[in-house]
């Protein structure tokens, strides 16, 4: 116990340091977020599958029932990374976060087919907004809690990029995390907590109730709703204006771009904008909000 509090304080008193592990540590989380966006949404489809199977096991023949020995078992550890081509079982030292992927230069060991680039920028900039935390707030009990909340973000906004999910088993515990957090005070007091969640939550609630009586067409998933509570539990009732005009402004952007090189009736993920909002208003939302009401003055 001595060595490791003699260890905490070296970290401490050497920024250069505690940045290294910070930005290495940002690297692992990256590579093990690259797996979590890929293979988490396949695992709650593969239990959906599952449960409609179990349902519908009177009604279908034999032959079509799920057994044990049918059911595939995906978690995020098993089975072993391979490669989707020829099958090449992914060696440790083929899936070092960035080196691995600018050793083999982009390709896979066994077919030599291309690698996609996203592997390695995912890592790369999880790595950049870990070091952007620990410059914002330093090396404290704020630093360790918003690097959580930082590689949660990223992990749901690949998610929803991809397939328009915001996964319950990440948003619930991620407001529960907060209302946690904020128990102690670490970035707003606990009534701002709990009253953040509430409101976060019933807001994009009445915005999806409206639009639906408007034009009879679900605007938005509960996702959305359940990340903003999150979020609202995380920073407080201040920052939820500022994350929902950032958001709106950013994805109406985006969107507009995305209008112009894909079919307009594909659908549209409004989750990564709310997480970038959330995340710049982690790192700056007070200042923000105080420059704006400051112009006014």
């Amino acid at each position: 116990m001595q060595g490791l509090e003699e260890l905490l304080s070296v970290i401490v008193a050497t920024p250069w340091l505690a940045a290294v592990l910070v930005g290495f540590l940002g690297l692992c989380v990256g590579s093990f977020l690259n797996v979590v966006i890929y293979r988490l949404p396949l695992m709650m489809e593969s239990e959906w599958q599952n449960d409609c199977s179990l349902l519908l096991e009177d009604k279908l023949q034999p032959e079509y029932r799920l057994t044990e020995t049918t059911a595939v078992k995906l978690t995020l550890s098993k089975p072993a990374s391979r490669c989707p081509c020829c099958g090449h079982q992914i060696h440790w030292y083929e899936n070092i976060p960035l080196v691995s992927w600018l050793a083999l230069r982009g390709k896979c060991s066994g077919c030599k087919t291309a690698i996609s680039i996203r592997y390695p920028l995912v890592e790369l900039l999880t790595m950049l907004a870990s070091l952007v935390v620990f410059y914002t707030f330093g090396p404290t009990t704020q630093m360790l809690c918003a690097l959580g909340l930082t590689w949660a973000l990223a992990a749901l906004t690949g998610i929803d990029f991809d397939t328009q999910l915001l996964p319950d088993r990440i948003t619930l515990p991620l407001a529960a995390a907060g209302l946690l957090v904020n128990s102690q005070s670490i970035f707003v007091s606990p009534v701002q907590a709990i009253w953040g969640y509430a409101i976060g939550f019933l807001v994009l609630w009445v915005v999806y109730i409206v639009f639906k009586i408007i034009t009879g067409k679900e605007g938005m998933g509960y996702g959305d709703f359940k990340l903003l509570a999150a979020l609202g539990a995380w920073l407080g009732t201040s920052q939820l204006p500022l994350i929902i005009l950032l958001s709106s402004f950013v994805g109406m952007i985006i969107g507009i771009i995305l209008l112009k090189v894909r079919q307009q009736n594909q659908p549209f993920a409004f989750g990564p904008y709310i997480a970038i909002a959330g995340w710049i208003s982690l790192l700056c939302g007070p200042q923000l909000v105080a420059g704006y009401l400051g112009m006014y003055h």
